[in-house]
């Protein structure tokens, strides 16, 4: 196991010591990336369903476009 990849816990009890800040900033940015790229994605693959599907889940292309529409970094 890395020390990338150990919840902090882990290495203040294994190391005795606290991880240092740019290691815990490094791990919520990559989290952080990581989300907004997985956001991108779904509205990518919120874009291509069709209309049948959409009523199935109770949107109008009206909410597929507005979801569409939002940067990567918005909610």
């Amino acid at each position: 196991m890395t020390a990338r990849t150990v919840p902090h816990t882990v290495l203040v009890s294994r190391l005795g010591c606290r991880p240092s800040p740019f290691m815990i900033l490094r791990r919520v940015h990559l989290r952080l990336l990581a989300r907004w790229y997985d956001r991108h994605l779904q509205r990518l693959d919120l874009a291509e369903i069709d209309e049948h599907l959409l009523r199935d889940l109770g949107l109008t292309p009206q909410d597929v476009r507005r979801e569409c529409a939002k940067s990567f970094w918005q909610a």
